[in-house]
């Protein structure tokens, strides 16, 4: 409990007050942070005095860390969904906060690529340059690009596909400036599907490529 309240009092400090109902994204960060470092610092020490002293310190680093994580997405996140207004509007774009220290862009394939292709489509760099250019501003950020696609064709081309269609997004963030050593792609298929292959709608929905924004480890 001590920890949990180390915690939220430099989450007060550092990003404000709790939103209704709930904590912050960055409270909830700082709440994390201490736990963990609370146990790591319970791992130190060579007396129970030493223990303690040390569950402490690490509560306050661990708590501030974390607190600043989030407040760091909270950002990130403000600005593309401002910045994609438009393509979200149009469902060519969703922005989803998966965890307190994971972000997830998940970009239409129908919009951005042909079909059967890994060409980026002219249309949609606009988007991308959108993209990329929070991301040279946030530039403490890891980028994972994952490329996915419906059951149509057999399993081992939808992989292939997936991975050029990846690689691709890949390629163009980096030549509109965001750092080679930040990304990284895969593929996942047709092993990761949102819905139903069954249908029209469901196979649309399947053919995706997923950008995760997560803190510098």
């Amino acid at each position: 409990m001590k920890i949990v309240i180390v915690a939220l009092s430099i989450a007060a400090l550092t990003a404000g007050c709790a939103t209704e109902g709930g904590l912050s994204k960055s409270q909830t960060g700082a709440v994390i942070g201490a736990v963990l470092g609370a146990a790591a610092g319970n791992q130190t020490g060579d007396s129970s005095k030493e223990r303690r002293n040390d569950r402490v310190v690490g509560a306050i680093i661990g708590a501030a860390a974390g607190a600043g994580v989030g407040q760091v997405l909270d950002r990130q996140e403000a600005e593309l969904n401002q910045a994609l207004e438009d393509e979200k509007i149009a469902r060519q774009v969703e922005v989803q906060r998966v965890r307190e220290d994971l972000l997830r862009l998940t970009l239409d394939s129908e919009i951005s690529f042909d079909f059967d292709s890994a060409v980026i489509k002219p249309a949609f760099r606009d988007s991308l340059n959108k993209v990329a250019d929070v991301l040279t501003r946030y530039n403490q950020s890891q980028v994972r690009v994952v490329g996915h696609t419906d059951s149509v064709g057999s399993a081992t081309y939808n992989q292939s596909l997936s991975e050029q269609r990846a690689a691709a997004v890949e390629r163009y963030l980096i030549s509109s400036g965001v750092a080679a050593s930040r990304l990284s792609s895969s593929g996942a298929g047709e092993s990761q599907p949102r819905d139903t292959n069954d249908t029209e709608a469901g196979r649309q929905l399947n053919r995706r490529v997923e950008i995760f924004i997560s803190p510098n480890a």
